[in-house]
């Protein structure tokens, strides 16, 4: 190729993915601009945190302490928590991911560039409006697990009403980031990244955008039940009628025990990208650590009763879900020992990133040793809500999270800039944070041991807890000592420029040259072996002379290729979207709803909430589905793609599916409450008079079923491309499913959900099932507004597609919930 040419070339990548300037650089959707912006926000967060944990640990120094009163150490310490793992721990593995893995994967971009940005301005949005709580005297004060009835009938005040609401809206953001990653993993791989080949980030994202998937969606059901207990008393966590606030632990802990894992295993992928380029040799065990990621978030949804050992449970669930607990150590212990074989097959190189690393694992090996100690129920009796659990957290979420974060931020530092931190800071950085670390929670323990309790605002002179606190909280000092020289070397502004792969990497986030372009490689290339850089001879030189797959931008647009699942072979060439406000402004919408609903304001969140569903329609229509100006593009190496695709080969359906999962898993949890009501309660629903009728509950899930097979018939009628039988059988459509919709509403006149938890949770059941009705309805009726447009077609049948697909899950939820709700009474 000549010069000219590949200066030609390289001219109109540059002019397609340049991020915009001055006011316009907010709508960036570019994954290197977007992942920045996560990644200091999250850190931002931390610093918070930090702030919040060090006015504790001040508190904790003496005995009757008096600098901050009661009232707002609970909301310190509810604040810290909850900002540590919903604002930092989830995240910061998410703006990571984004930033890098197409450059991992060897992709111009994730195929939804506008969702991160959405991701992002949604988590920024709810972070400000929980943190900033404190600032008025309102922040939640019932600790980050919000347990009833302490926070739904004896605290005052909208501090429980801004963790559900603000929180529930950054696990928007929390899902939409788990959405395009794995799609991104799944459909963005280069050709010949077998699914065998992938790097190890890959996987390890790949692992826990699925376990977000099936994890937030309890706490979300939780979430919807525990504000409808404190906005309309409807008594799902009240003994008196019928409630238990054990429902509100189990949807919790079915989060929370998947979630430390959810922010350790992303860790340890960072762990497992620097151990092998500073060992110089490829990973030791690559299948074992594969499996052994995936057999953590597994075992992981088996051990939420881990946290609930004391609460009355049988022995027969202690002892398995104690053997459970201890069980995740095996796969855990085979990723660390593949880490130490590797360091130890290969020649370590000594290094800023690798002593973190190492420290990493120093602290969180401490802090899983502690863990099959509290797995352990006799111990657990004895330890549970003291300081030895504070410890073995912390050891665990520092050791497991904080620590590798830093590694990885001295090693991908370049690759986000261009420049490299200081070694000479980063060392001391170290070992103030890793001294700092271990004085502040290794006196943790014995103080626990000693009987001091955790979430306690002082304590008294004479029961041997002043020193194990006085040196805790010098340590914690030092700890931030060390979290400052590293805020110090991040914002320095003179930095020394990086060389080209300044490590001398094997993967593909080093082949592009420093800076990274804003078009990421100059070339997609083609992948046979784990590390491309290591071994296949010259490939950077080869992609810099533009040897690959959309080596231009000859249209002046922003594309990327979408390959197979499994084997990676390419599908389609896709076109993503450039900068745009929409995702801005739908994430201000959406984020009033429900800001506006903790004052509860609800005509107010409502317009707000109609706001912003006619955003995300605006963002969808000029977004999305644009029928190209041709069928077919030359990517290169002699290959031609389509530029249209729809059904499983499309990134969209990809996506639909993935989010209807999650859906499920929240329609399931609510499920998993019902069952646990009548599993407890011998007189659920028999004592009962009222019920939901049986005949509307049949005529509306009827009608629904109908609704869904006319959306089948709409897809073969739109393949024939009869446009007008088209919009008849949508329109028949949309009136069964609005008829069914108005059958299940009637099925509940009558119940009084505030009297007893059984008519509650038949009206939460038939509302879950209603929305989802209305929303295909709204699906349908766009579909009728993009073939009117000219979008759907015989052809180009995306959005058709699409909507199918959801009707499948909205019609499986329909027929489980009136199964329920008319077969569980009649076997009472």
């Amino acid at each position: 190729m000549s010069s000219g040419l590949r200066q030609a070339q390289e001219a109109r990548l540059e002019a397609a993915w340049r991020g915009p300037t001055g006011w316009r650089y907010w709508s960036s959707v570019n994954n290197s601009i977007v992942g920045l912006w996560y990644i200091a926000a999250s850190f931002a967060f931390f610093l918070f945190a930090g702030v919040l944990a060090l006015v504790m640990r001040t508190q904790l120094a003496l005995p009757d302490n008096d600098l901050v009163p009661q009232s707002l150490y609970d909301q310190l310490f509810t604040l810290h928590g909850s900002v540590m793992m919903f604002l930092f721990g989830v995240p910061i593995f998410e703006a990571i991911s984004i930033l890098l893995l197409p450059q991992l994967l060897g992709a111009r971009d994730l195929p939804f560039p506008r969702l991160s940005a959405f991701g992002f301005w949604c988590f920024l949005i709810g972070g400000v409006f929980v943190c900033g709580s404190i600032f008025f005297g309102a922040a939640p004060s019932g600790g980050w697990f919000m347990y009833p009835p302490l926070t739904t009938g004896w605290t005052e005040g909208i501090g429980p009403d801004i963790w559900l609401l603000g929180l529930s809206f950054i696990e928007v953001a929390s899902i939409a980031a788990a959405v395009e990653l794995i799609v991104g993993v799944l459909k963005t791989r280069p050709p010949g990244m077998r699914i065998h080949l992938m790097p190890l980030y890959a996987w390890y994202v790949l692992v826990v955008a699925v376990m977000i998937l099936f994890a937030f969606p309890p706490l979300i059901a939780g979430d919807v039940l525990f504000e409808l207990e404190r906005a309309l008393d409807w008594p799902f966590f009240d003994p008196a009628r019928g409630g238990d606030p054990l429902l509100w632990q189990h949807l919790f802990w079915i989060f929370g025990h998947p979630e430390v894992y959810i922010i350790f295993l992303p860790s340890v992928a960072l762990i497992a990208m620097i151990v092998p380029t500073f060992a110089r040799r490829p990973i030791v065990g690559y299948a074992w650590v594969v499996l052994a990621a995936i057999g953590v978030g597994f075992l992981s949804f088996g051990l939420w009763v881990h946290h609930m050992y004391t609460t009355g449970m049988p022995n027969v669930s202690l002892g398995f879900f104690s053997a459970a607990s201890e069980a995740v150590a095996i796969p855990t212990g085979i990723q660390i020992f593949c880490f130490l074989a590797t360091l130890w097959a290969g020649r370590l190189v000594r290094s800023v990133p690798m002593l973190w690393a190492a420290g990493a694992l120093a602290i969180f090996v401490l802090g899983g040793l502690t863990g099959v100690m509290v797995a352990l129920a006799p111990f657990d009796f004895q330890a549970h809500d003291t300081y030895f659990v504070v410890a073995h957290l912390h050891y665990v979420l520092v050791g497991g999270v904080v620590f590798p974060v830093v590694a990885g931020l001295y090693y991908f530092y370049p690759v986000a800039t261009g420049r490299l931190l200081s070694p000479r800071l980063g060392k001391l950085a170290f070992w103030l944070a890793f001294v700092g670390f271990n004085v502040a929670f290794l006196p943790m323990h014995f103080s626990g041991l000693a009987g001091m309790p955790r979430r306690v605002f002082t304590y008294p002179a004479g029961m041997g807890f002043e020193w194990p606190n006085l040196v805790s909280t010098l340590g914690a000092y030092l700890l931030a000592g060390g979290i400052a020289v590293l805020v110090v070397d991040v914002l320095r502004p003179r930095k020394d420029r990086a060389a080209r792969n300044p490590w001398a990497a094997g993967t593909l986030e080093w082949l592009p040259p420093l800076p990274t372009p804003s078009y990421g490689v100059r070339a997609v290339p083609v992948v046979s072996s784990r590390y491309p850089l290591w071994q296949q001879p010259r490939l950077a030189e080869r992609i810099d002379a533009g040897e690959g797959y959309l080596p231009d931008a000859e249209e002046g647009l922003r594309e990327t290729l979408i390959t197979t699942t499994v084997d990676a072979r390419p599908l389609q060439c896709l076109r993503v979207p450039g900068p745009s406000w929409w995702p801005f402004w739908a994430a201000v919408a959406i984020g009033t709803s429900f800001i506006v609903a903790t004052f509860g304001w609800y005509p107010a969140s409502g317009l707000a909430l109609a706001a912003g569903i006619a955003v995300v329609l605006g963002w969808l229509w000029t977004g999305t589905g644009r029928i190209p100006e041709k069928e077919r593009k030359d990517v290169g190496q002699g290959v031609t793609l389509p530029l249209y695709a729809s059904g499983p080969r499309a990134s969209g359906w990809w996506a639909m599916a993935i989010t209807m999962a999650g859906d499920m898993a929240a329609f399931l949890a609510l499920l998993f409450g019902y069952f646990y009501y009548w599993t407890i309660h011998p007189e659920f629903p028999a004592a009962v008079q009222a019920k939901p009728q049986a005949f509307w509950l049949v005529l509306g899930l009827a009608l629904l079923m109908a609704s869904w097979v006319a959306m089948l018939l709409a897809r073969q009628v739109n393949a024939r491309g009869t446009a007008r039988a088209l919009h008849g059988v949508l329109v028949l459509a949309a009136a069964l499913a609005l008829a069914g919709a108005s059958a299940l509403l009637e099925s509940v006149q009558g119940l009084e959900p505030g009297a007893h938890v059984y008519p509650a949770m038949a009206c939460v059941l038939v509302g879950w099932t209603v929305l989802h009705a209305l929303v295909g309805v709204l699906m349908q009726g766009w579909c009728i507004a993009r073939r009117i447009g000219g979008y759907l077609g015989p052809r180009h049948a995306m959005d058709l597609d699409n909507s199918v697909l959801y009707w499948h899950f909205a019609a499986a939820t329909a027929l489980l919930a009136v199964a329920v709700l008319v077969l569980v009474p009649e076997l009472s």
